[in-house]
This record gives C-alpha cells, sequence and structure tokens, in this order.
C-alpha cells in the first residue's frame, strides 16, 4: 500500500532532522532512567537506502536510548505479517516501537500487542481531529499519529478551463464531464484503485461514505452496510465501468498504475492520495503545470475521503516504555512535522502547518489536503480489519467487473461481514 510506503519514507524523513533539532538545544536528560533504555524501531522498507546511517545522529546524542531500526519488506502484507509474529513471541519479541497503517490500530489493540497511552504525553489538542480518531480503540489511546493523509480529485485544468467547466463538486458533474468532456480530448474519464486489494476497501468505503451510509459500527460488532447510501455507492462505481466513463483496465489499477496513467496524460480524473499531485506537477511529468486537485466529489457537493497515514505504537512487551513514548512525543513535534512535509512532501499530523503561507506556496494543494482530511473517516474499526477488508474488496470488485448488480453486491457484503463479526 502506497501510505505504508509512504510512512516508511516519512520516517526517514524525521529521523533526519532529529540530529539538527537536538543540536539546536532541544535534548532530552540523557541515561537509563525508571522505563528508559535501548529501543528497536521496525517499519516498512526503507525506500531511499540511507535510513541506517542517518540513525548515528540519533543515537550520538542520546547513548542511554539507541534506537536500533528494522527494516521489514516492502509489502503492507508482509510488514503486518512480521509485526505479527513479532508481537505474538511476547517477552522474546524484537521490536518496542512500530510504525503501522492506521488500519490496524484497532486490530493490535483489541489483540494485547500494543499498549495504551497516556493522552497527556502527546500534543493530541494540536493535530487534525480525524487523525487521532485512527489511533484509538475501546476510547483509548493506542497509537499517536505522525503522517495523515486523505484523498483527494486530480483533474486536468487545462482540459477543464478550455470547456469552460469548473473541476466537478458532485458525482454528476464529474460522470458528465468524463463521459463528454475526457471522450472529445483522446482522454478516459475517471478511475482510481479498483484492483482488490486494499485501496479498492478505501474507494469503496469512500463512495459508502460520500453517500452517507456506513460499513461497521460500535468497532466492528455491528454491520451497518445493507443500506440505500451504500447501495448508492456502489452503484456509482459499477455504473462508471458500465457506461465506460471508468475504463475496463482501472479494475487492475493500484495506486502506482492509475497515476502513471494521469501522469501520462491519459486521464480526466483521478482519485489519488497527495503523493500523486506532487509526482503529475514535476518537471519530467507529462501534465505538469496542467493540474488540480479538488476535494473528492459525493451525490449533492463534496464528499467523504478515507483517511491514510500511519500510527506510531508501543509494544505491549517494550521494555521502556518511557523511552518510547519520549520518542513518539519528540516525532510529533512541530520542527519534526514541518520536514516531515518539506522534506518528504508527506501529509503531517500538525494543523497549523496547513495554514503556514510559505509552505502552502511550496506546497499549494495543503488547504484542499486540510478540508479533506477535517471532512475524512477511518476504514471501519475491525479486530478483524484484514477479513473486513477483504470481503469488501470481493464483493466491490465483482460489482464493478458486472458480475453482481450493485443490490445484490451490498446484501452479499451484508451476509459475509456479519459472519466475519461473529467468530
Amino acid at each position: 500500500m502506497r501510505w505504508i510506503h509512504a510512512a516508511g519514507r516519512g520516517l526517514l524523513v524525521l529521523i533526519v532532522v532529529m540530529t539538527g533539532y537536538v543540536a539546536s538545544g532541544a535534548s532530552a536528560d540523557e541515561g537509563p532512567g525508571d522505563g528508559r533504555g535501548p529501543l528497536t524501531l521496525a517499519t516498512a522498507g526503507d525506500l531511499t537506502g540511507y535510513l541506517g546511517s542517518v540513525l548515528d545522529g540519533w543515537n550520538r546524542t542520546h547513548p542511554g536510548e539507541e534506537v536500533t531500526l528494522v527494516e521489514l519488506p516492502d509489502s503492507a502484507d508482509e510488514t503486518r505479517a512480521q509485526m505479527i509474529t513479532d508481537l505474538r513471541a511476547g517477552e522474546g519479541g524484537r521490536f518496542d516501537v512500530l510504525n503501522i497503517d492506521v488500519s490496524w490500530t484497532s486490530e493490535f489493540a483489541a489483540a494485547g500487542w500494543i499498549r495504551p497511552l497516556p493522552r497527556d504525553r502527546f500534543p493530541l489538542d494540536a493535530f487534525l481531529p480525524p487523525v487521532v480518531g485512527t489511533a484509538t480503540y475501546d476510547d483509548r489511546l493506542y497509537a499517536v499519529p505522525y503522517v495523515t493523509n486523505a484523498g483527494l480529485l486530480l483533474y486536468r485544468k487545462d482540459v477543464l478551463d478550455e470547456a469552460g467547466v469548473p473541476p466537478p463538486r458532485t458525482w454528476a458533474e464529474l460522470e458528465r464531464a468524463a463521459e463528454t468532456i475526457g471522450p472529445a480530448h483522446g482522454l478516459d474519464g475517471y478511475a482510481g484503485q479498483f484492483l482488490p486489494y486494499e485501496g479498492l476497501t478505501v474507494n469503496a468505503a469512500e463512495a459508502v461514505y460520500s453517500a452517507g451510509g456506513t460499513i461497521l459500527g460500535d468497532e466492528g460488532e455491528r454491520v451497518t452496510v445493507d443500506s440505500r447510501a451504500a447501495r448508492k455507492g456502489i452503484g456509482f462505481l459499477a455504473r462508471g465501468v458500465r457506461e465506460g466513463w471508468i475504463p475496463k483496465e482501472a479494475l487492475a489499477y493500484k495506486e502506482e498504475e492509475s497515476k502513471r496513467a494521469f501522469q501520462e496524460g491519459r486521464l480526466l480524473f483521478l482519485r489519488n492520495w497527495p503523493y500523486a499531485y506532487v509526482a503529475a506537477s514535476a518537471p519530467d511529468s507529462k501534465v505538469a503545470g496542467k493540474v488540480g486537485a479538488v476535494p473528492l466529489p459525493g451525490p449533492d457537493g463534496p464528499g467523504t475521503s478515507v483517511l491514510g497515514g500511519s500510527n506510531l505504537a508501543v509494544s505491549s512487551h517494550a521494555e521502556h516504555p518511557d523511552s518510547a513514548a519520549r520518542l513518539l512525543a519528540y516525532l510529533t513535534s512541530e520542527r519534526v512535522q514541518r520536514e516531515v512535509l518539506t522534506r518528504g512532501a508527506l501529509p503531517p499530523v500538525r494543523a497549523d502547518l496547513y495554514d503556514d503561507p510559505e509552505l502552502v506556496r511550496r506546497f499549494p494543494y495543503l488547504p484542499t489536503l486540510r478540508e479533506s482530511v477535517l471532512a475524512a473517516a477511518p476504514r471501519p474499526k475491525s479486530p478483524r480489519y484484514d477479513q473486513v477488508s477483504l470481503v469488501v474488496q470481493a464483493v466491490v470488485h465483482d460489482a464493478m467487473s458486472g458480475r453482481q448488480t450493485p443490490e445484490a453486491a451490498v446484501r452479499r457484503l451484508a451476509a459475509e461481514l456479519a459472519a466475519v463479526s461473529s467468530h
């Protein structure tokens, strides 16, 4: 998943700036104490290849609380599997702090693998409010958000300007432009991430949420998807493929494939994360200077994005929980969060950064992203989230492929989710 890779890159950025931050006079008390000592931090693979070397700066200034990085595979599924294996090992586990996808928090907390955290040790009031919800389970804080994300609708500004049409705010406006303006310019209409994997769960949840529906309630104990709103949301996606304004090849798109299609000038509209806006606006992009971004549309106005990003959690068996909490607080400090954005182009969790005039000049999508994050919602919370996601992917892909009607798909989705929740 792209948000895991982005979180891995964000962690790199955060650690890079530790040395400068400490050197500026912000160092903490050194030496072991109650709950203090060395830490091991597990994250998805370091895509840049130098994360180990930049950790040396942190360790030189914190000799009693050295951090050792453990890089897991780039694949989100493999990363999750290896983390779970380690956490199940109990006292024999290696990992103290874990960089986890936001959708794993409930599962890890319900299983007792990560420890609850004291809210007063972290600057939660400074965060964009929705991100805190991704770090809670059963009304307790089990992780600390450090990178957030929300889906945006990217569009060809040059094409819409030529047609005299504003960017869409509703599904009807998107459909109309995708059906007429796109083909007139040799473009496919609209795409998201529609391969049956986690990305499709996100796209499906956004469609259901935007229509006013939900999938699960009560921390996954109640299935709420059998609704008119869910039928409307899944029907929107299925209709797009059936009528052709969603190209059939998009049924095999993940983040990168969909980004490439837009960046190469083959799409009028694309739902993706902000990193795709950055890539499409880069000098080597075929659509550089021609890209706009707005919140995702819904039936009657702006829709609802699903929150992406990652959280930092502390293993229940961490030997030095105080050092772990200190590290989490540091990683969410204003200075470090600013570097997450400026060096990594990743969405920070601190709200004040989205209003900084200098940052908005450098990253013009920030106001739109802030609007999207504030209106966003977490993925369905469940201790069995991996099973929930597999069900959503399979059922919605069948509906989009024309193998089931949206009505039948929603009935099947409700039945299969009920079976998952009952186990």
